[in-house]
């Protein structure tokens, strides 16, 4: 219910306050990854805007990307019926500085000590300043109305290099599984789930593993074309000012 508020209700109320007062430019969107379906995509596929979206967001268990589809649907729907003109971006896993939490694509913390499931899948990164630059021309570029973008960085470190350099500045401890035993172990929990008649709720489930921790690949090559986009801060100095944000050797 939260994530619904904050994305799709938040967004109605915003667009109509844009459309009732004055002559609306351009509502730019911040959608997420989130709302892309992996499960029919083949390992290594390349993600892009033209890649379905979740369509059983209540197998999936993801109240975010739930609320990201419906605040996208919205925004569609304003746009054809009120003309409200439009741009939705997709970022990828954003980080930088003030975020601590690793990405759920790395791994989870659940268990009281970290999991690693991204393996060497590369991570569709997006440095905070990066994605805010991608905003900004998404609001101002002439002739984009309508479309959508992922924005993704260049130079995208794997999770395990990603994993490797947090462990390195913070000490910390992980345990590594690979993705064919995620697989399995996602479909056990989605089974009894569905035997305990949800006691155990989904929260682990081959659509959410599929999308997460299979593995694809990125690109920002619309992102480049059409709105003149690159990434201000290359990924060595993006990973440092993340790593900076914690002590030596003491973990978040």
């Amino acid at each position: 219910a939260g994530a619904f508020m904050n994305s799709a209700l938040t967004t109605r109320n915003l667009m109509k306050a844009f459309l009732e007062h004055g002559r609306p430019g351009r509502f730019v969107n911040i959608s997420s990854f989130a709302v892309y379906s992996a499960l029919g995509l083949k390992k290594g596929t390349v993600l892009n805007e033209t890649c379905p979206l979740e369509d059983s967001p209540q197998e999936r268990c993801d109240a975010y990307g739930f609320g990201k589809l419906k605040q996208e649907e919205l925004v569609r729907q304003y746009g054809k019926q009120y003309g409200l003109p439009y741009v939705i971006l997709r970022p990828g896993a954003v980080f930088g500085p003030g975020k601590q939490e690793l990405s759920g694509r790395i791994g989870i913390n659940t268990f009281g000590f970290f999991i690693h499931l991204g393996g060497r899948n590369r991570l569709p990164l997006t440095f905070v300043d990066n994605c805010a630059e991608a905003i900004v021309l998404a609001g101002i570029t002439p002739g984009v109305d309508g479309e959508i973008f992922n924005v993704v960085d260049d130079d995208l470190l794997t999770s395990k290099e990603f994993l490797r350099a947090y462990r390195k500045r913070t000490s910390s401890f992980s345990v590594s599984i690979p993705y064919p035993l995620t697989y399995s172990l996602c479909w056990l929990w989605e089974k009894y789930s569905v035997l305990s008649k949800n006691q155990l709720p989904p929260v682990f489930n081959r659509r959410r593993c599929a999308a997460e921790w299979k593995g694809n690949c990125y690109s920002n090559e619309k992102l480049k074309r059409r709105l003149g986009w690159s990434p201000k801060v290359n990924i060595k100095d993006a990973m440092a000012s993340f790593l900076n944000q914690f002590e030596p050797g003491t973990s978040s």
